[in-house]
């Protein structure tokens, strides 16, 4: 039985090329959110509020299968290696992935209901708050991991 063209598992090669790809879009797809919010919250009315917190969560299509692949991925390249930098990679992504699930894909979500529903009250700045620093903290922690596999890659000096 031949494997399939596309099989990560068996194309460490395919996997070296995906995981760079794909952490480089989580990394510009959060700072890109991060952004955004910060811009329209200082120059923007509420209707443009509304439409970035809408964009924010069809941007999460993008988002989610990056990040999932990032991990995949550099969890498969990594699995067995003691060089302290991949296992810093490694203990970076459970925080990254936690804090994307329980702290910004729900804000996300909330955010973009209460901007619809023109609900701009201390609640709704309160979760912004807090959105913004873990958007801030998870795009540092994925630079760090960027900056590691640059090393790991020798493509920067360690």
């Amino acid at each position: 039985m031949s494997q399939a063209p596309f099989d990560l598992v068996a194309s460490p090669p395919l996997l070296r090329r995906a995981h760079p790809i794909a952490g480089a879009l989580a990394i510009a797809t959060v700072a890109t959110f991060w952004v955004s919010t910060v811009a329209v919250e200082l120059n923007g009315t509420h209707a443009d509020i509304a439409r970035v917190k809408g964009a924010i969560l069809w941007g999460m299509l993008v988002l989610i299968p990056a990040i999932a692949l990032a991990g995949a991925s550099g969890f498969r390249l990594g699995r067995c290696s003691l060089n302290p930098l991949a296992m810093a990679k490694q203990r970076r992504m459970p925080i990254i992935a936690l804090n994307g699930l329980l702290v910004l894909v729900p804000s996300a979500v909330f955010l973009a209901a209460r901007s619809a529903s023109g609900q701009f009250d201390d609640t709704f700045f309160a979760v912004q708050a807090v959105e913004l620093i873990a958007g801030a903290l998870n795009i540092a922690l994925m630079a760090l991991s960027a900056r590691d596999g640059f090393r790991l890659a020798g493509r920067l000096p360690r």
